[in-house]
Formats: structure tokens, C-alpha cells, sequence
């Protein structure tokens, strides 16, 4: 279904470079990556732009828009999102979603990965000691910095810092100024390795989508649409919050398929029972 035919990685952040690799030896596509294609319209990390709709939306219109101005009908996306991690209290967390659509054979494939694995953050920089202590928290220099002079400022940028003599005149020059400054990570992938990883996580996790064949009509993308809770206590038999099961779902035919005990088990430990250990 892929061999030999031309595969668009929508990115101007240098993607490809975790995502061309892993999809050219899996199957057989070639991948390119458009010279001119600005991805930051669709928003940016650093708050010129807002983005304007949700992330899958965003995600979807990115890789239809590269493949209709690039006349290509077979393309990658990725978007991510970054902030409080939607379980964990006070966690931060990056929220990737990767796309594969093929017009030719009316596919679209997503799949997300969430990491508590990030560098994201964000402080108002008093003193010079404050700003080199944030700079090593966050992986500088080899993890990129963006400088301004406020949390909420869209004009006045120093974006993709990445050596101690540049942080430090751009820190030098404001203080002389007198200007307190917001320092924060640069998100954009190729100034963040520790993004990197996670979008090549979801790579791996969407070549394992694509893999997976529709057993009713052979179509690729056969993957889990919705987690059941309800896997018996040891102990009482009572329903726990753990999985009994996934949910599998055909996005071109719809067929459906429950496969029960995915961790190959059929029992709960009485610790994550609320009956047995309330």
C-alpha cells in the first residue's frame, strides 16, 4: 500500500529527522520535507501566534494543507501541546498527536503520546543568578531558551538561544536596561531533544497502528478507540477501576472488536480494590 510512493512530513522543525527514518525502512516510502512550508501559522509555541483551534483539529488542517500545496497524497503531521498533565496533579506534561494521512487509499491514522518526560517552563528573571539557575534546570545549552520582556509579550523576542556567551549578553543588555525579563523553553522540536524523543515515541506507536490490520476488510490503523475499566478484585470479585479490556475500531470499514485482559491478566491486585482497600 506504501512501497515506492512519496511520503510529506509537514514540518519546518526538523521532524523528519526522528520520523523519515523509521518510516522509510518500515515501508518503503520515500520522505521529503517541503523548503518552504510554514507550519507556524497554524500557531506557535512562543505566543506570536495563537493557535487557533484544538490540537486535532490543528494537526488535520496542517497535513491537508502541505499535501494540497505540495500535490503530494501522502503525508505526516505532528502537533504538541504543553502544560498540566491531565492525570497527575502539578505535573507537567507533552502532549504530542502524529497523523498519517493517505488521500489515495482514504486513510487517517492518529495517534498521541503524553510524557511526563519535558523541559517546560517558564520565569520572570530578577538577577543573573536566578536566570543561570532556571538555564541549568531546563537542559541549556544543548535544550534551547526564548527570552522577553514579559510572560505575555508577542513582539520583542530572543528565540533559539542555545550558547552561554548569547544568553548572557541578551540577560546583560536588558538588566542594563533595567529590565526585568521572562525567560522560557523552547518547545520547537529541533531546539528541544527532549521533545524529539517523545514525538520519535509516537512515531513508533503510529508505525504500530499502521501495522495493524482491520481483520474484517484488511485495512491498516485497526487500533484501540476506548480503554473498559472493570477487571475483578482477586479477592471479592468486585469490579476495580484497572482494564478489563480495549475497545478496537476499523476507521474505514468501523468494524469492532473487544479484546479482554491486555496486561494478561484476568485478576486485580486487593491493593487497587476500593472495596478491599477503601
Amino acid at each position: 500500500m506504501f512501497n515506492n510512493r512519496k511520503l510529506l512530513i509537514a514540518t519546518k522543525h526538523q521532524k523528519e529527522q526522528v520520523i523519515a527514518q523509521l518510516f522509510e525502512q518500515e515501508f518503503g516510502v520515500s520522505c521529503f520535507v517541503p523548503d518552504d512550508f510554514d507550519t507556524d501559522l497554524f500557531g506557535t509555541f512562543s505566543g506570536e501566534i495563537n493557535r487557533k483551534n484544538d490540537a486535532l483539529t490543528t494537526i488535520k488542517n496542517k497535513c491537508l494543507r502541505a499535501m494540497e500545496e505540495f500535490n503530494c497524497d501522502l503525508a505526516i503531521a505532528s502537533e504538541g501541546s504543553f502544560g498540566p498533565h491531565p492525570d497527575i496533579f502539578l505535573a507537567h506534561a507533552d502532549d504530542e498527536l502524529l497523523i498519517l494521512i493517505d488521500k489515495k487509499n482514504d486513510l487517517e491514522i492518529i495517534v498521541r503520546e503524553i510524557s511526563l518526560d519535558t523541559n517546560f517552563d517558564g520565569k520572570t528573571i530578577n538577577s543573573n543568578d536566578e536566570l543561570v539557575e532556571f538555564a541549568k534546570k531546563s537542559g541549556f545549552p544543548s535544550h534551547g531558551l526564548i527570552i522577553k520582556k514579559s510572560e505575555n509579550e508577542k513582539n520583542t523576542f530572543y528565540k533559539g538561544i542555545q550558547s552561554w556567551a548569547e544568553l548572557n549578553a541578551i540577560a546583560s543588555e536588558l538588566f542594563e536596561n533595567n529590565f526585568n525579563f521572562y525567560v522560557e523553553t523552547d518547545m520547537r522540536a529541533f531546539y528541544n531533544p527532549t521533545r524529539m524523543k517523545v514525538i520519535e515515541k509516537a512515531t513508533h506507536k503510529l508505525i504500530e497502528k499502521v501495522k495493524s490490520i482491520c481483520p474484517e476488510c484488511k485495512s491498516p490503523g485497526f487500533g484501540i478507540v476506548e480503554a473498559i475499566s472493570g477487571l475483578p478484585c482477586e479477592w471479592c470479585k468486585s469490579p476495580t477501576k484497572s482494564t478489563l479490556s480495549y475497545r478496537y475500531k476499523c476507521q474505514k470499514c468501523h468494524f469492532e472488536l473487544e479484546k479482554k485482559f491486555p496486561s494478561n491478566k484476568e485478576t486485580e491486585d486487593p491493593m487497587y480494590c476500593d472495596y478491599c482497600n477503601p
